[in-house]
């Protein structure tokens, strides 16, 4: 059933639905400016929520009076004379269920961690904190962000705000749909082969992946560390890179952490926005343009490249030659990762215990909780990455990958000699119906084609909605890509092109 005019209905009395339609950006002018407070602001979205989430299922845990609490705080702060504490202070967020809290539990969606309270936040939990910005729950997710269409997640999966027998994407479909219900302004992702960027692509919302090293990913529970980067998500670009200068910067608890200024995000969507794009060198990526990617996404993708013409930029065609080899790559890297990962579940420390009746060894414990605890994926990628680890098989599969890698970032660097930044449609597809690729593992993970090379580089990149497709109506992703901690230039080129698309609907 579609329900696109019913995502668009918010209802209810008062100034709440009101409040829940506005940008993350207006809502702080608004708050700071005391015309609203942020109580007020975080209670419009708690009872959206309530209102429409049994339908969606975008939430895991929703943690109202905290929320409400911390939105209380700010308040205090701006009745003081304080000044606010960042830019989106009072204004509410949707978290990822894989980052930890110490006030709610941390699943990753996964019956091995249901119930789990984290006894330390993670450092991006503690930045949304410290910002003022109030934290609405955790969303749903594919288990421990292992797909691309939340039905991976053990408590069932959240379906699309545009259409409900279709998928929002994955593994951050839940923070998408929040977005794409209105249930929340702002929202937490993590884009491992295109966790953020395909979600919003689907929903018709903006993700970024930022460059990897740049957001820490201390107290993100790893699925893969080579590629996980945590990510700001919103309704605009403008939101998006404010979120993202709020979280990002340097973290000594992250080893993994650049130790670099944060790119001037917000200053190049404002830029951008403005609207002229002269002097921008854009290359088309000819390896992520094809005749089989659906029609409807192609069109789109064909009609945004004419509107950065028609703001000045000049558009190239440019060969990445070894992307083809991304995707076996990527399967090859990230299950080798997670079956690394995953051994810690092993039911001594935390999480799900199976067996613990005296009659068991630790062996056979740890093997009927992991039975019991991880779902089909799950077991799927840690067979996968456990296979290509073994002996025998390492230099043949893992250290092969490692080579294909390689090549992909210099491809990357190539491109980048000639051009400023990169696009390609964000996912080959629009978003599919419900069950319809859940026993077809490869062609799930083709829709992350045009996003994973991205990871494998540890590049930024961002996906901006372009419209919806002529096929089915529902919306396509743009996918605009830069090179390593050059993030602003996202910012820029997709505030640009969102200015001259105007609204998707």
């Amino acid at each position: 059933m579609s329900t696109a005019s019913h995502r668009d209905s918010v209802g209810g009395g008062g100034r709440g639905p009101e409040l829940t339609k506005l940008s993350a950006a207006e809502l702080a002018e608004k708050i700071h400016g005391r015309e609203v407070s942020a109580v007020e602001v975080t209670r419009a979205h708690l009872d959206r929520i309530a209102a429409v989430d049994g339908e969606y299922h975008a939430f895991l845990h929703v943690a109202g009076e905290r929320a409400l609490a911390a939105a209380g705080e700010v308040d205090a702060a701006l009745s003081a004379g304080e000044r606010p504490a960042s830019a989106l202070a009072g204004v509410p967020l949707a978290l990822k269920d894989v980052f930890t809290t110490t006030d709610m539990p941390t699943t990753c969606a996964s019956k091995i961690l249901e119930g789990w309270i984290s006894p330390y936040d993670a450092t991006l939990t503690e930045r949304l904190r410290r910002a003022g910005i109030p934290i609405l729950g955790k969303t749903n997710m594919d288990e421990f962000a292992m797909g691309s269409s939340t039905e991976n997640s053990a408590y069932g999966p959240t379906r699309n705000p545009w259409d409900t027998s279709r998928i929002p994407g994955g593994s951050g479909g839940g923070s998408a749909a929040a977005l794409a219900s209105y249930q929340a302004p702002l929202a937490i992702g993590t884009d491992t082969g295109g966790s953020i960027r395909q979600p919003a692509s689907v929903t018709g919302t903006v993700g970024a992946k930022p460059t990897y090293g740049t957001v820490s990913r201390y107290g993100l529970v790893a699925c893969a560390s080579s590629l996980d980067q945590g990510g700001p998500c919103g309704r605009t670009v403008l939101d998006t890179a404010l979120l993202h200068e709020v979280i990002a910067g340097h973290d000594p608890r992250d080893s993994t952490s650049r130790n670099v200024p944060v790119p001037p995000v917000v200053a190049a969507a404002r830029e951008g926005a403005r609207g002229d794009l002269s002097g921008v060198k854009v290359g088309v990526v000819k390896e992520l343009h094809s005749d089989s990617y659906q029609p409807g996404v192609i069109a789109s993708f064909d009609e945004a490249v004419a509107v950065l013409t028609k703001l000045g930029a000049e558009v190239v065609e440019v060969s990445c030659p070894h992307f083809e080899y991304a995707l076996a790559a990527y399967y090859l890297i990230m299950p080798s990762e997670v079956s690394s990962n995953l051994a810690r579940f092993d039911a001594m420390r935390y999480g799900l215990r199976v067996g613990d009746d005296g009659r068991h060894s630790a062996e056979q414990v740890m093997a009927q909780t992991r039975e019991a605890g991880f779902g089909p994926e799950v077991k799927r990628r840690i067979m996968l990455g456990t296979y290509a680890l073994s002996a025998g098989y390492y230099d043949e599969f893992y250290g092969q990958a490692l080579k294909v890698r390689t090549l992909i970032q210099r491809d990357y660097d190539r491109a980048y000699e000639q051009v400023d930044v990169l696009v390609a449609p964000t996912s080959p597809f629009t978003a599919w119906k419900l069950g319809e690729k859940v026993d077809d593992p490869l062609a799930m993970y083709l829709s992350d084609l045009c996003t994973l090379p991205s990871n494998l580089a540890g590049h930024p990149g961002i996906s901006v909605p372009s419209g919806l497709s002529k096929d089915d109506g529902m919306p396509v992703g743009f996918q605009i890509m830069a090179p390593a901690l050059a993030d602003d230039r996202l910012y820029r080129v997709a505030a640009a092109y969102e200015a001259a698309r105007g609204p998707i609907a």
